[in-house]
């Protein structure tokens, strides 16, 4: 469980200039299904593997009933990137794997559909959720990893701040092989924008 009181309220809405993250609701089925899909190929290259029931509504009950319980348990918080001047859900982004403690860190994954990447939208939803894991959270370091060969992730988390730290072998099964990834880092006190390759 979250230690700090602002996890016994309703988690609000981060608002940047170009998107606003909020909490997955059952009722994005549609849009996020929609979105996925048209992306598939997009994204499948550097995802896990995607399952014959991936965009099925009773996996998305089960994917929702997830994202509540890690929220209640205090290990992950998930959010959706809705574009602003649309008003449509771009993506996703996550920051798991929250430990307190001696470690105050959390990762970061993310996702967006293929017709809004380029647009610096997920961009600013990192920078949002970092400075929620740093300000609001009171974490020290937030942790992402992407694949050597994922050109646009890497402008992403670079622009957002974060350093590459180093080469993490056969890390993640993405797409049912063991990839190795960059391992990529922010710390609370680092300054905004100024990743560096390391």
């Amino acid at each position: 469980m979250f230690a700090l009181p602002f996890f016994r309220r309703d988690l609000p809405a981060l608002r940047g200039e170009k998107v606003t993250l909020r909490v997955p609701l059952t009722n994005d089925y549609r849009e996020w299904a929609a979105v996925r899909g048209e992306s598939r190929a997009f994204l499948e290259p550097w995802e896990p593997r995607w399952q014959p029931d991936e965009l099925d509504r009773t996996a998305w009950r089960l994917r929702i009933s997830r994202y509540r319980e890690d929220y209640a348990q205090g290990t992950a918080i998930a959010f959706f990137i809705f574009e602003k001047s649309s008003g449509k859900l771009a993506g996703g982004i996550t920051l798991g794997n929250i430990r307190h403690g001696v470690a105050q860190s959390g990762h970061i994954g993310y996702w967006i559909g293929e017709r809004f990447g380029g647009r610096g939208l997920m961009t600013e939803a990192v920078k949002l959720v970092s400075r929620f894991a740093f300000d609001t959270l009171r974490l020290h370091r937030i942790e992402a990893a992407c694949i050597p060969e994922n050109a646009r992730s890497i402008r992403v988390l670079e622009k957002a701040g974060f350093r590459r730290e180093g080469l993490l072998r056969s890390y993640l099964r993405i797409n049912g092989i063991w990839q190795d990834h960059y391992l990529y880092a922010r710390i609370a006190d680092d300054p905004p924008g100024d990743g560096t390759k390391g």
